[in-house]
């Protein structure tokens, strides 16, 4: 085990002129489960790729422990990967799959069998261990490629989407089993996904990229409380944050004729940076069906049995603003009609129209 250190790491393919990793800086402990997650083409699986000596490091260096390994051969790394397509060999068994990279490494029969059935063990594959891969559903074969990974005992487990070939009630078990499993072996993960949900629930800590760029490394719940910009706080949680450009006021913002209450951090910095409007940011929960309020007209209610959330747009200068609010599941609104939404105290987000940053508070 150890921990993996990326310095100002750095990689710009042939041809092009914009870094797909710009001066990635980033620490992760010895056994602890990071997820990398962020849009299609933010960098996320070159960042892994680069860790796994996939891809060159046009700049900056990569350690694992005290020792860097920006240069070094995939093999000579000490690293496990599980990829997204899980990458069986068809003509051979489970036990096979699993033992044959020890195989190559010289490792004698008899350690190898004992790593084989102690990783089919934890990963409930005992029964299984003689079947070829296409007598396996699409979850057992996922543990296959976790059982390969998990024999060679490595330092570190790299991830690469390894659920997004599962159907929906299968990824959302596996990724509890992967989140388990890897807290028993103490190994430290880096794990990709494009599944904000994913990450959230999986993740000690999650890092959002962007263009390449980092744009905040945080526990899933901190990242949740205090996104650090308004790209974090539009992709981090489902539903997504509300988003509204507001007139700041003595003491808050006005939003459609409506006031509502900002924190003094907040008008500080806005105060600071001379701004006379902000962006308003309200999170579907912090939203709450009031006698008074901000006036949204329902387009459409989704039910989902314990919850509902209503899909409104908000009449704003001439504009139309779409909103999201959660509401009783009992007692939901009819499409067509208005409803007053007031926000819940000190569970607003402020964050400036020109840089994008969160206003502290």
């Amino acid at each position: 085990m150890a921990t993996v250190t990326y310095e100002q790491a750095t990689r710009v393919y042939p041809g092009s002129d914009t870094p797909a990793v710009d001066k990635l800086d980033l620490d992760i402990s010895d056994g602890e489960f990071l997820v990398l997650v962020g849009p299609s083409g933010c960098g996320k699986s070159t960042s892994l790729r680069m860790l796994a000596g996939l891809e060159d490091v046009d700049e900056g260096r990569i350690t694992i422990g005290d020792r860097e390994v920006t240069n070094l051969a995939p093999k000579d790394r000490d690293i496990a990967m599980v990829f997204q397509n899980y990458a069986l060999y068809p003509h051979m068994s489970v036990s096979e799959n699993m033992g044959f990279a020890l195989k190559i490494a010289g490792i004698s029969k008899d350690e190898r069998d004992r790593r084989v059935r102690d990783a089919a063990k934890l990963l409930g594959l005992e029964d299984f261990l003689e079947r070829k891969p296409k007598a396996l559903s699409g979850g057992q074969r996922q543990r296959v490629a976790m059982g390969r990974a998990i024999v060679r005992e490595p330092q570190v487990f790299l991830m690469d989407e390894p659920l997004s070939n599962l159907d929906a009630k299968l990824r959302v078990q596996t990724r509890t089993q992967i989140a388990s499993l890897q807290r028993r072996l103490g190994v430290t993960t880096v794990y990709v996904t494009h599944d904000q949900v994913e990450a959230m629930t999986m993740g000690d800590r999650v890092a959002v990229l962007k263009d390449g760029l980092l744009q905040q490394v945080d526990t899933p719940r901190s990242m949740y409380e205090k996104p650090m910009n308004m790209f974090v706080a539009g992709f981090i949680g489902s539903p997504a944050m509300n988003l509204v450009e507001a007139r700041l006021t003595e003491g808050g913002v006005d939003v459609a004729g409506q006031s509502i209450a900002l924190s003094r951090g907040a008008l500080h910095a806005a105060g600071q940076q001379g701004l006379k409007t902000v962006m308003l940011g309200v999170r579907p929960e912090s939203f709450a069906v009031a006698g008074q309020g901000i006036p949204v007209m329902v387009n459409l209610v989704e039910e989902l049995g314990p919850d509902a959330f209503l899909y409104g747009t908000l009449s704003l200068d001439g504009n139309e603003v779409e909103i999201i609010s959660r509401v009783d599941p009992r007692k939901p609104p009819a499409k067509g009609e208005t409803v007053h939404l007031s926000v819940a105290p000190d569970e607003a987000h402020v964050f400036s129209p020109e840089t994008g940053e969160r206003l502290e508070d």
